[in-house]
């Protein structure tokens, strides 16, 4: 039995470096634009109009009944054919996004359904404008209330940035695929890689609590 050798993987460490930066770049954006997605779908499947509630549970259905290998797929193979061709990027980016989006507005809708309706009817009757009451009286508290989950769907999207390695995106799988097909040291390879991830979420997790603690201090004042 072969001793482990990690010498392989170390010395490409450059190459590992990049793959992090770039796993973190896309994971990020796809967040920021995931939870876009999920606050405007969420409040249009709490509409009253079927006509703007039905496509979002249309959209949601879809995206949580199919692989997301599959819709990486589809955004990067299929656009190019209604004439919208992607770059590997992009398309992970766009299709995160999306996948992420779908789960993020299930969470949201239900912080919205939590709010105590007296407190929306408190708003109208000191007169504010239903814009300020939707954003301080509703999202923010629902968010609130919902940030763990939203924390760890979050972590979710990023270990699933892995699949685009399957579209040539050269984040961190990819380039562990790449040194191992160098090295032929896979367990070490794929140690390596494994930590990295720990590390990665173990930032996020990190970097969302002092997040939490900056957006809604009032959480931590009642304890």
């Amino acid at each position: 039995m072969n001793p482990l050798d990690f010498s392989g993987v170390f010395s490409r460490a450059d190459r590992l470096v990049d793959g992090v930066w770039l796993t973190a770049q896309i994971s990020l954006a796809a967040m920021v634009f995931a939870l876009a997605i999920g606050v405007l779908a969420a409040v249009l499947s709490l509409s009253g109009n079927r006509l703007l509630r039905l496509p979002v549970f249309a959209y949601v259905e879809v995206i949580r009944n199919t692989p997301f290998i599959v819709q990486v797929f589809l955004i990067y193979f299929g656009l190019p054919a209604l004439g919208l061709r992607l770059d590997p990027v992009s398309a992970a980016i766009l299709a995160m996004s999306i996948y992420g989006g779908a789960y993020t507005s299930e969470i949201i809708r239900a912080g919205i359904q939590s709010i105590n309706r007296g407190q929306i009817e408190a708003g109208r009757a000191l007169g504010m404008s239903p814009l300020t009451i939707f954003r301080h009286v509703v999202l923010k508290p629902a968010l609130a209330s919902v940030f763990p989950s939203l924390v760890a769907q979050f972590i979710l999207l990023l270990l699933s940035s892995s699949v685009v390695s399957a579209i040539s995106v050269a984040e961190l799988t990819s380039v562990g695929n790449d040194i191992q097909g160098l090295t032929l040291r896979n367990m070490e390879v794929y140690l390596i890689i494994a930590l990295i991830y720990v590390a990665l979420v173990a930032a996020l997790k990190g970097g969302m609590t002092v997040l939490e603690r900056l957006l809604f201090p009032f959480k931590f004042l009642r304890r």
